[in-house]
């Protein structure tokens, strides 16, 4: 077991104190310390101070599960592993390898086993090679576990400590305040040793919640954090942790308790050896969102979850304004965090992070605009009764199809001009793998599956997935090929580090423009995004382009002269002008 210095045992301490009052703090410390740090393990003398030097701009990842792609004959981990190395390595430096596990439903996020790797997928070694060759990131999946795990069987039958695991409420309660994800009922009812009881299930009955009043299951997952991390992550994400806590007569959401445990799984990570970076996922409205960096010392970095609807919102509309007046409002990430910034991922296009920001009527045009580019809705359940869309279901590329005018030719370039944008924002960039291939709709998928997310979740077939790719007129070798050229432009340039300085520029409507300057303030970018479908200049002079020095277009290599004329865009051209090739 770790030597506890004192600083570390005063907010261990501290932090226990918010959480679970009841207990005796300094026998529960020493638990987590033995949890965290078992036989073999050491920790720093000293936390971490936040810095901004955990990320760089070399940094991207991309978002993948493990059988995203598969040949039926070898391991979806090495083809993994392959992929990675043949397509993206030198320009994808980070793999969010979705959950891993043995699991029942959901694509996984429904675990039987915490520490295992699916047999599908491969064993830990595989995971760990991947680790030692690209920055991993990897889920810890709190909120619940399958109905058909060990832990779960335990609980029916009554085995300690299992038999306190889980939520248990009565249809009794007052539950109308709680804040739902999905529209099926939030009790399941189960038979179990100890008679009838009604299990908590946030998002689905096969899915059920942990209860973490019982601080033996916040032991169990440290445990399961520290196996990841012997494991090669480097980057755990805290998969529905805004859900965690839950209290009779509340909403159950982003309680002082979450906010605490964050902290707690912080400060643990301050004092790791190995460097590791906690990501929050809370697909909620903005200002909830940002609450997860607390006072830098919860989250390292929260997903940019505002980002997908208002960059569709843009690119649908042919206008910025909304994206801009957002963007201007948004705080720097603190020292020591970062925004996670993508437009897909696994999951739908969630639309609650845009409530307050698009007007209804405005978000009902996005709906309708998706689904007539071949994608779905999913809802979900209101306080009180009602539904209400939570979050669209269909592939980024196809998404960009069509716009609220319908479908047209600009597909690709508008496709590309909303992943343009978001490399170029404050934060770390992340691309679902079906983003980068531009995979079409998956509509056989959600037929077979009758679940909607199944729409963005295609296994790409390895063989053809190669002899696409080979051939350079193919949507995927185009695709693939134009993205890795603008992200190996971007990971060049130290104005776009994460947290080098920001500002939202206010110019033609239709422009998306940033400036961007490096931490050592001797590069400028003049990031501009046209997210319409028209052709438009910009005068030189209303980016202020400093005369005397020598301004380029990295995406193109044209050289801009500030005292010349218009800069021409074309429809949905973007341009990264800088004083520094």
């Amino acid at each position: 077991m770790a030597d506890l210095t004192s600083t570390f045992d005063a907010k261990l301490a501290a932090l226990l104190g918010q959480i679970y009052p009841d207990e005796n703090t300094g026998e529960l410390a020493e638990k987590i310390v033995e949890a965290f740090w078992p036989e073999g393990t050491t920790m720093r003398k000293r936390g971490r101070v936040p810095g901004n030097r955990q990320w760089s701009e070399r940094d991207a990842l991309v978002i993948t599960y493990g059988n995203s792609i598969v040949d039926g004959q070898h391991k979806p981990l090495d083809l993994l592993r392959d992929f990675l190395h043949a397509h993206l390595a030198g320009v994808i430096n980070g793999v969010h390898i979705l959950p891993f596990f043995p699991f029942t439903s959901d694509d996984g996020f429904s675990v039987t086993d915490y520490r295992a790797v699916n047999p599908v997928l491969g064993e830990w070694s595989d995971i760990k090679r991947i680790g030692t060759e690209f920055l991993l990131m990897s889920d810890l999946v709190l909120n619940h576990v399958s109905s058909q795990s060990n832990w779960f069987n335990a609980y029916r039958q009554g085995h300690p400590p299992y038999d306190k695991f889980f939520f248990e409420a009565s249809p009794e309660d007052d539950l109308s305040m709680v804040v739902r994800p999905r529209t099926h009922p939030l009790l399941r009812e189960v038979e179990t040793a100890m008679g009838t009881r009604h299990v908590w299930c946030t998002f689905s009955h096969d899915q059920v919640d942990l209860d973490f009043r019982n601080p033996e299951v916040l032991l169990e997952f440290l445990r399961v954090m520290r196996l990841h991390m012997q494991n090669g992550v480097r980057i755990v994400r805290l998969d529905a942790v805004a859900f965690i806590w839950k209290e009779i007569g509340t909403k159950s959401i982003h309680l002082p308790q979450t906010h605490a445990i964050v902290r707690l799984m912080r400060h643990l990570a301050d004092f790791a050896v190995e460097p590791l970076i906690l990501l929050t996922e809370t697909n909620v409205p903005n200002q909830e969102n940002l609450s997860y960096f607390g006072n830098r010392n919860e989250a390292h970095a929260v997903y940019n979850f505002s980002l997908p609807p208002l960059v569709l919102h843009a690119m649908m509309s042919g206008t910025a304004k909304k994206l801009i007046r957002w963007q201007g409002s948004m705080p720097p990430a603190q020292m020591g965090c970062a925004y996670l910034n993508f437009t897909a991922s696994h999951d739908g296009i969630g639309m609650r992070p845009a409530e307050g920001i698009l007007k209804p009527e405005e978000q009902e045009q996005v709906i309708q605009t998706v689904r007539d580019n071949g994608g779905r809705v999913s809802m979900r359940a209101l306080p009180g009764g009602g539904e209400s869309p939570y979050e669209l279901n269909i592939t980024w590329f196809e998404a960009m199809k069509g716009t609220f005018k319908g479908e047209d030719g600009h597909q690709f370039e508008r496709f590309l001009a909303s992943q343009t944008l978001v490399m170029a924002l404050e934060g770390i960039p992340a691309f679902y793998i079906h983003s980068l291939l531009g995979t079409p709709n998956d509509i056989e998928g959600v037929e077979k599956t009758g679940h909607n997310r199944a729409i963005n979740r295609h296994r790409w077939d390895y063989e053809r997935l190669q002899a696409l790719l080979e051939d350079p007129e193919s949507t995927q070798a185009r695709v693939l090929t134009e993205m890795k050229r603008r992200i190996a432009i971007r990971r060049r340039q130290r104005g776009f580090h994460p947290n080098a300085t920001q500002f939202t520029l206010q110019l033609d409507d239709r422009i998306f423009g940033l400036w961007r300057q490096s931490i050592d303030r001797d590069q400028s970018i003049f990031a501009l995004h046209n997210v319409s479908d028209e052709a438009l200049e910009l005068e030189p002079s209303s980016i202020n382009l400093i005369d005397g020095e020598s301004w380029v277009d990295i995406l193109s290599d044209e050289e801009i002269d500030p005292t010349g004329g218009p800069i021409p865009f074309a429809p949905y051209q973007c341009r990264w002008i800088t004083n520094r090739g």
